[in-house]
C-alpha cells in the first residue's frame, strides 16, 4: 500500500542526533554508583574481611566520616561566602548606583513622549527618570488643585 500523504513530501528531514551524551551520561552514572558502593564496602566491611580479599593497604577508616563532614562544611559555607559577597556588592539605599547605571537609557528630548503612548503598539523601552516616578507616586495635591479638578466636570 502507498502512502498518499501530500505532506509528507514537504516534511524536511530530521539532522543527525548525536547519542554521545547518553553515552556518557550512562558512563558517569554507572562510574558514580560503582564508586558509592566500593565506599559503602570501605566504611561498613570490618578489616578482616578486606585482609581476606587481598587488599593489604586502604585509607584509615576516620576519613569516612571525614570526608561527607567536610563535603557538608564546605557547601554551607559556600552558600554563606555566596550571600555574604551578593550583599557586600549591593550598594546602599542612598547610592545612585543604586537607581541607575552604566546601561540607562533615557528617551531623548527630540522625541514623542514615550511614556504616553497612543500607539497600541509596545513602545520602545527606555528607564523612567526616578524625578518622575517620585511625582507620579508622592505628588501632593494642594487643595487648590482638588478644588479646581472638581470644577473641571
Amino acid at each position: 500500500m502507498e502512502n498518499t500523504n501530500t505532506n509528507d513530501q514537504y516534511t524536511p528531514d530530521s539532522p543527525g542526533r548525536s547519542r554521545a551524551p547518553e553515552f556518557y551520561g550512562f558512563v558517569a552514572w554507572t562510574s558514580t554508583s560503582l564508586a558509592f558502593c566500593l565506599y559503602l564496602l570501605w566504611a561498613l566491611v570490618p578489616d578482616e574481611y578486606i585482609l581476606w580479599a587481598g587488599i593489604e593497604w586502604y585509607p584509615s577508616r576516620e576519613w569516612a566520616l571525614l570526608i561527607p563532614a567536610w563535603s557538608i562544611m564546605l557547601l554551607i559555607t559556600t552558600y554563606i561566602v555566596y550571600s555574604a559577597m551578593a550583599i557586600a556588592a549591593t550598594p546602599s539605599f542612598s547610592d545612585m548606583r543604586a537607581i541607575t547605571d552604566a546601561r540607562t537609557q533615557f528617551p531623548t528630548s527630540d522625541e514623542t513622549n514615550p511614556y504616553i503612548n497612543a500607539d497600541p503598539s509596545s513602545p520602545v523601552l527606555y528607564d523612567i527618570p526616578i524625578g518622575l516616578v517620585n511625582r507620579v507616586l508622592y505628588y501632593q495635591r494642594s487643595e487648590e488643585d482638588v478644588v479646581h479638578s472638581r470644577n473641571d466636570y
